[in-house]
């Protein structure tokens, strides 16, 4: 078990006390208390017969006798268990020794006894395993009382039998009988120095309880001058990472309807923002808000529109079969307008699926832009659950309320299409140059076919009367034909149009055509203004009103601002490392202006 000692300096006339962090609240002035209390807390971490446990002590000590200083008191390490230590004890022991020492940040004072070979101190070899050149080794040696007559520890002092960089430094400790006749530590010191000035006079003054200390002291404030830019950056690097921290987490609530307000009106500024594109926060790895907007309307509805063919599904029997159907039962002279009207409408009906598409994509990008404000721009809704979830609830409310009337909308901007064909349009072909356009077109190839058709004609007729003759006398009565069933025979499923019925359909698909394209033009102008104005435009003038009038409510507030127990609660955490963090951050800069001895 290791034991974490706080050493504080207080004033010289102060008293001297103690605190362990397992006992919150309670001082100790007893020192012989302190020392029970050591006693039971290692019974109740490792069991009464010498077990190991990684858990430390915290002790602090505040005392006029002493030097500011933090000491890890570590076990030793044992090479045989007893007791109710596990069989890989040295190992533990050794693993628990080394993540305390391996820090580059701490000294290591390493204590052997007078009375056994230096050469064989294992507390020596493991500091030289982890500090190789000694810069931050002190050597101490104890016992020096408990020598054998005749022999002394001159030679392990002054670093002839193994040099230490730091130094070596003897002390005498109380012994057993002291500690049972409960010897004061300021006897114990004039003991023993007294003992030294006896048997060590050269080293007197370099040696002892005292003189440790203060060399402690001072080659702790070397280390940690040595490692202050290392240090005052970490703490500037921690202090920045905390404050933003502490930020986030926000300050505690004081004001409620202030608060409410507050993070409404932060929350629609920053949806209105992401929609016209002067957000803080801007997606780099892709579109969202308007710019996705925008990517819908030019890019997937236009491309869409421009990709539908007039004539798609439309063929020309289909066209064949209108003309006809729009006759009735007399042979027309001219083209039926109906006909015309029909099939275009057929057509404009087509762009209904694409442009309702367009609303419905919209929409779903409204709703994703909730979900980056809420990840992104208002890290206060993270502290809020209630209050995020009814935020999300009411713009979505609102924005579906708003999706079928602009559905409606864009519905009856194909249906006023479709009510009224326009074939005064400036932009319309007329169709008398369009039927002049195509009887020249088929004037030539009517000419060529004209000749092709006499000739044919007169080889057919001649074909005949040798069929004529061959058959018998020429006086014989003609032979009837026998009579055609029309409702037994069928209807040809495809024959060769005539050059009138071919003329006809051609005008109609230029036609067509030609209307196609400007409604189609139309549409894709009209639907995006159409989205923007009863549905985005919508959301951005009435979301915060909606927001103000659904959730500025009193008997709401208390409940949709009461934070989440991990906001709180890393909120304290924060706090806490913070003003640890600023107080580190002072103490290096006193430690800067400080003389070293």
């Amino acid at each position: 078990l290791s034991l974490f000692l706080s050493l504080f300096f207080q004033g010289i006339k102060t008293e001297e006390w103690g605190t362990f962090l397992h006992c919150k609240n309670q001082v100790f002035t007893d020192f012989d208390e302190i020392r029970q209390e050591i006693e039971k807390e290692t019974e109740r971490c490792t069991g009464a017969n010498k077990g190991i446990s990684a858990e430390p002590i915290h002790l602090k000590i505040f005392s006029p006798h002493v030097l500011s200083l933090t000491l890890v008191d570590l076990p030793g390490v044992t090479k045989v268990p007893v007791g109710d230590q596990p069989d890989d004890i040295e190992q533990q022991v050794r693993e628990m020794i080394l993540s305390y020492i391996s820090n580059p940040n701490c000294l290591i004072l390493s204590i052997t006894a007078a009375n056994t070979d230096m050469a064989t101190s294992e507390a020596l070899k493991l500091a030289r395993d982890v500090d190789p050149e000694g810069r931050r080794t002190l050597a101490v040696v104890t016992k020096l009382d408990l020598m054998d007559a005749g022999t002394d520890a001159m030679d392990v002092l002054l670093g002839r039998v193994i040099p230490v960089k730091l130094g070596i430094i003897g002390v005498v400790n109380r012994s057993q009988h002291d500690i049972n006749t409960q010897k004061s530590m300021a006897q114990a010191m004039q003991d023993e120095q007294s003992f030294l000035q006896r048997h060590y006079p050269s080293l007197a003054s370099r040696s002892g309880s005292r003189f440790l200390a203060r060399t402690l002291s001072r080659l702790l404030m070397h280390h940690i001058r040595d490692c202050l830019p290392e240090l005052k950056t970490r703490v500037t690097v921690l202090t920045a990472q905390y404050q933003g921290l502490l930020g986030s987490c926000g300050q505690p609530v004081q004001d409620q309807s202030a608060t409410m307000l507050q993070i409404v009106t932060k929350f629609a500024t920053e949806y209105c923002s992401t929609i016209e594109g002067t957000a803080r926060h801007i997606e780099t790895s892709e579109l969202c808000g308007g710019a996705r907007m925008c990517y819908i309307f030019h890019e997937t509805f236009g491309r869409t529109l421009e990709s539908i063919d007039p004539l798609s599904g439309l063929t020309t029997l289909d066209v064949l079969t209108a003309i006809r159907n729009a006759t009735g039962p007399r042979p027309a002279l001219f083209i039926p307008e109906i006909s015309f009207e029909l099939l275009v409408k057929r057509q404009i009906k087509r762009l209904e699926e694409p442009s309702l598409r367009c609303v419905e994509l919209v929409h779903e990008e409204l709703q994703r832009i909730i979900q980056h404000c809420s990840s992104y721009s208002t890290q206060e809704l993270l502290r809020f659950p209630k209050l995020h979830e009814s935020i999300v609830e009411v713009v979505t409310g609102l924005l579906r309320k708003r999706l079928p009337i602009t559905n409606e909308m864009v519905h009856n901007l194909v249906a006023i299409e479709l009510a009224y064909i326009n074939t005064k349009h400036p932009d319309f072909t007329d169709a008398a140059l369009v039927s002049a356009s195509v009887n020249s077109a088929q004037g030539e190839t009517l000419q060529d076919s004209g000749r092709r058709w006499k000739s044919d004609r007169a080889a057919e007729e001649k074909t005949s009367e040798e069929k004529v003759k061959s058959s018998g006398s020429a006086y014989s009565s003609p032979t009837r034909s026998p009579a055609v069933n029309l409702l037994d025979t069928p209807v040809p499923v495809s024959r060769r149009l005539t050059a009138r019925e071919q003329r006809d359909c051609e005008v109609i698909q230029r036609l067509i055509k030609s209307y196609f394209l400007i409604v189609r033009k139309s549409i894709q102008d009209s639907v995006p203004k159409t989205v923007m104005h009863f549905l985005v435009n919508h959301v951005k003038e009435h979301l915060q009103s909606e927001l103000v009038g659904q959730l500025y409510k009193l008997p709401l507030l208390q409940e949709l601002l009461t934070e989440s127990p991990d906001t709180a609660l890393q909120r304290r955490e924060a706090a806490s490392m913070l003003e640890a963090l600023q107080k580190a951050s002072h103490i290096i800069s006193e430690i800067r202006e400080t003389q070293l001895w």
